[in-house]
């Protein structure tokens, strides 16, 4: 797989793949479905709403590429491989913030105090693997990016979409968010 060049290519990786569980108790699709929602709930932008729709869309690609093996002992760069994916279909104000979310996290844990031990422990071994909270001169950098904010957004709705409680139907629930959000950009 290389690119996206429809909708109907993400919805099926996320009905092949999205009952996966990475790393959290929870399916992908109902984590991204609950990302989603939170942004809707922040009266967030169209874009801003598909970028936490779409986020991890990266590590569903992996699993279609080894065929349902991935093994996460390494950075896979998920949020690369979801930007490069996506950028066909989807304006940078959804895929900026989804390259930054990994930086996101490491910068929330460079930068503010008591972040690190909000963190789940899936979080805090992917952080390890993802080069561990940012150097001050990388947090200055990264802070003056045009997205930042919106990274930083998505990571914070990244931390709390992860309630299993809300594990019901959510495929349904990813098609409408895809669909009407992708209309509206």
């Amino acid at each position: 797989m290389n690119k996206f060049t429809s909708l109907i290519e993400i919805e099926s990786l996320f009905e092949k793949w999205g009952q996966q569980f990475y790393s959290e108790n929870i399916s992908q699709t109902a984590h991204a479905v609950q990302c989603a929602q939170l942004a809707e709930d922040a009266d967030a932008s169209s874009a801003l709403v598909l970028a936490a729709l779409l986020h991890d869309v990266g590590h569903l690609v992996d699993l279609e590429d080894s065929s349902g093996k991935e093994e996460h002992v390494i950075d896979t760069m998920h949020e690369a491989t979801a930007t490069r994916m996506l950028a066909p279909l989807f304006p940078p104000a959804v895929t900026a913030p989804i390259a930054l979310h990994v930086d996101g996290k490491r910068w929330l844990c460079a930068r503010e105090h008591g972040y690190f031990q909000t963190l789940s422990p899936a979080s805090v071994a992917s952080l390890a693997l993802q080069g561990g909270p940012m150097s001050d001169q990388e947090a200055d950098r990264f802070m003056a990016m045009p997205q930042f904010k919106d990274a930083i957004a998505l990571r914070r709705w990244d931390d709390i979409g992860k309630d299993t409680s809300k594990e019901k139907f959510p495929h349904d629930e990813f098609r409408r968010l895809l669909n009407f959000h992708f209309e509206k950009l």
